[in-house]
């Protein structure tokens, strides 16, 4: 299947699945929260490793470490290196938990698909709005707070290859202010699977999820240097991977 029959096909899937959506925001409605929550994950579960299935085809497969470094009693912020657009379905499907991301505040106006992205918890980013980019990041502290994780690409665009770039250190805000532990993700081969040739093609996927870095009571000096320590750790782990 093509990049644009899978995507289509999976629009049109979260369409049937209006009646999950209703029954998300009758549990909101109700005060059911967990109730809510599940049916999310569930549901961001399935679509993500189909979406990841259908681009990939049967040949593709999946390997994923170290989920037992996620803890189960808090909420997280994932930090992960970027290489595809299919990061974010590949982390929805296989990362055993309910998880919102930052996404481009154009998203916010795509029927269907922005609704669950609300029940999700995801954060729209106007990146040319000052005002609005710290009003989002205000939510998103308060979202992680509440215990919804989140996932965060500090490269800000996609590598379209195994090359890790630069993190942008402000990424890491949101764990810091929310003090809950990051979780370092190395995200292996998903470029390989379209923007490698064009086309959509098979390929084997690796997710590691690290030991988790603790956040609450650091310094200034000792948050500097987390974020060049997760960039050299999952560098290290793509480069090991690739080998």
């Amino acid at each position: 299947m093509t990049i644009y029959g899978a995507l289509f096909r999976q629009f049109f899937i979260l369409i049937s699945l209006e009646k999950y959506r209703r029954k998300c925001l009758k549990f909101e409605k109700q005060g059911k929260i967990k109730e809510c929550n599940d049916l999310a994950a569930s549901i961001a579960q399935n679509w993500g490793r189909n979406l990841i299935k259908s681009v990939g085809g049967k040949e593709t497969t999946i390997t994923v470490k170290g989920q037992e470094n996620i803890p189960s009693d808090t909420s997280v912020v994932f930090i992960a290196n970027h290489q595809s657009f299919l990061d974010v379905p590949f982390m929805l499907g296989y990362a055993g938990r309910q998880i919102g991301f930052i996404s481009k505040a154009e998203f916010a106006k795509v029927p269907i698909f922005s609704d669950w992205m609300r029940i999700l918890h995801c954060i729209f980013l106007k990146r040319n709005s000052p005002k609005q980019s710290i009003k989002a990041m205000a939510d998103g502290v308060e979202n992680i707070k509440k215990g919804y994780s989140l996932i965060i690409f500090p490269e800000g665009h996609r590598s379209k290859s195994p090359e890790v770039k630069e993190f942008h250190p402000g990424s890491f805000k949101l764990a810091f202010r929310a003090e809950v532990p990051i979780i370092p993700v190395t995200i292996n081969n998903t470029y390989r699977m379209y923007e490698e040739t064009g086309h959509s093609q098979s390929t084997d996927l690796t997710m590691i999820f690290h030991p988790a870095i603790p956040t609450k009571g650091l310094s200034r000096e000792e948050q500097k240097e987390i974020p060049g320590r997760v960039q050299s750790l999952i560098a290290e782990s793509v480069r090991s991977l690739q080998a």
